[in-house]
């Protein structure tokens, strides 16, 4: 039996990411090693990413033929103090979240409470979209598949300003799409708030109770928690991995921990079903395994249908297709086909931690990666690649060093970007404190309004909503300005009707949100 099912695996290897080898160069398979040799090899291209990427801490869980053969940490929770990570350290898993907010919604398929068609507007009466006729038509299933309409990323950094969940689902409105209805695949956070509201709806209770009662406890994921506060609590009681930044500085990397405010806490908790559980490696491996053996069982328990799992993990949208290979999107999973067999992921990105979840049936493999780091995605995947070649008989490609050279070539070209830019760049002084203090007023309520002051010689600003957070303003260039809020930073431009002469300010400001929302300007109040 074993025999059998070493030779279905051996035809089912993926390709695991675009920056991966096309089939031109597949390399070619050999006697398999033993498990033992496998796991050691495994632990060395750990540490060899860990040195590359300068990631302080991970923990690595691996399921393989009915087990979980490893589940471990390595490397420091904090580089300071040195306490090392083990498979009880609480990582963020990010954008993994959002396949709990669809499995959720499994669930409430299962029990006739809604059906992925129903449009959004049946269950939640006051849903607006900027196009009247995608409000009344937009279906369950389009929130999470991501063809809504929304821009690649819109809205995903209001919550760094304050604003609240229920906030940014009212702005949903002012957000102009960026493409017809169903007519592309562009990557979206926000379009989970309206799916966690439907789940609070026709239930009763919070999307959080929701996914401890329906997921966590029915799975044994007793480790796990979620948003700001209960990752909070995990970090003062030394359970948590503490996040750390990644950037390029120049040529090379540039690695620092993100401590108070810069660790977003507030943001973690308003991108909640997008974004905020938190999970041990331990549990992490138990999601994972959930959905490799794909019968919705928790134990002897059904936790989702046969038919809604399948939905679940049955592709969308094609996000790209070449010769070698199409990568489509399910819901709340990625889904790669190539010649060589099929793959189920999804990746997590918040502030300073990243993970992978990933599982291939035909393998009976399933492996969760975390990272108490921004580093690219490259770094998981050089070491899942690994694994799934190791397993499969591949020969002992190093992908690693293939990713990391790569980085550092797209870093020099960035470099020498960066200095023809800070060469050609025209330095202009800032307009007058007196000529941009006062109060605006928000082209829309529901942005609240702000005032820019002086206090202690400091100009600031302060918008008020929810948080209400002051902050000092501090100068780009010419009319422009920037501030820090939740670990992201804005720019603020005030518009004058003749920037040359520093005219009269009768447009007021605007604040540059992730990529550039135009919705966010504000009026002077004279």
């Amino acid at each position: 039996m074993k025999k059998t099912l070493l030779l279905t695996a051996a035809i089912a290897i993926l390709s695991l990411s675009a920056a991966g080898q096309t089939t031109k160069n597949i390399p070619e398979r050999h006697p398999v090693l033993s498990q033992d040799a496998i796991l050691a090899n495994i632990e060395t291209v750990i540490s060899q990413v860990m040195q590359d990427w300068k990631i302080p801490g991970m923990g690595v869980s691996l399921y393989k033929d009915g087990q979980v053969i490893l589940s471990k940490g390595y490397g420091v929770k904090n580089l300071e103090t040195g306490v090392p990570v083990d498979a009880h350290t609480l990582f963020q898993i990010g954008s993994v979240s959002k396949s709990f907010t669809a499995a959720v919604l499994a669930q409430l398929a299962d029990e006739g409470l809604i059906s992925w068609d129903d449009p959004v507007k049946k269950h939640l009466p006051d849903f607006e979209m900027y196009d009247p006729w995608v409000s009344e038509h937009l279906q369950i299933q389009d929130l999470t598949s991501h063809r809504t309409g929304l821009r690649d990323d819109i809205g995903t950094y209001l919550g760094n300003l304050g604003y609240t969940r229920d906030d940014i689902y009212h702005m949903l409105k002012l957000m102009p799409p960026a493409y017809l209805y169903r007519g592309d695949y562009q990557y979206n956070n926000i379009t989970f708030i309206p799916a966690a509201k439907i789940i609070e709806k026709v239930t009763g209770k919070s999307w959080e109770d929701n996914v401890r009662e329906r997921i966590f406890e029915p799975l044994g994921m007793t480790e796990s928690t979620l948003n700001g506060e209960g990752f909070g609590a995990a970090l003062a009681d030394g359970t948590a991995a503490l996040p750390y930044a990644f950037e390029r500085k120049g040529r090379e990397m540039d690695v620092w921990p993100m401590i108070g405010d810069e660790q977003s806490l507030w943001w973690l908790t308003v991108v909640g079903p997008a974004g905020s559980i938190c999970c041990t490696p331990t549990d992490l491996i138990k999601w994972a395994v959930f959905h490799l053996k794909g019968d919705g069982k928790a134990g002897e328990t059904q936790l989702i249908s046969e038919k809604q799992m399948n939905f679940l993990h049955r592709g969308v949208t094609i996000t790209s297709q070449n010769a070698d290979k199409t990568n489509l999107y399910g819901h709340c999973w990625f889904i790669e086909q190539t010649r060589k067999g099929r793959l189920y992921f999804h990746t997590g990105t918040t502030w300073g931690m990243t993970t992978m979840c990933a599982f291939i049936p035909e393998m009976d493999f399933a492996m969760t990666i975390q990272v108490n780091s921004e580093a690219p995605s490259e770094a998981r995947h050089a070491i899942l690649r690994r694994a799934v070649d190791l397993f499969l008989g591949y020969e002992d490609y190093d992908y690693n060093a293939e990713y990391i050279a790569a980085w550092y070539k797209r870093a020099d070209e960035r470099a020498t970007a960066d200095e023809k830019a800070a060469a050609e760049r025209v330095e202009k002084p800032a307009p007058a404190w007196s000529r941009i203090q006062g109060h605006y007023t928000g082209q829309h309520d529901i942005l609240g309004d702000i005032d820019i002051f002086i206090e202690g010689g400091k100009l600031m600003i302060q918008l008020h909503n929810e948080k209400a957070w002051k902050r000092e303003l501090k100068h780009v260039n010419d009319n422009v300005f920037n501030f820090r809020a939740d670990g992201w930073g804005f720019d603020v431009t005030f518009h004058f009707d003749n920037p040359d002469e520093w005219g009269s300010l009768t447009k007021g400001l605007s604040i540059t949100v992730g990529s550039g929302e135009d919705f966010a300007n504000w009026d002077r109040k004279l």
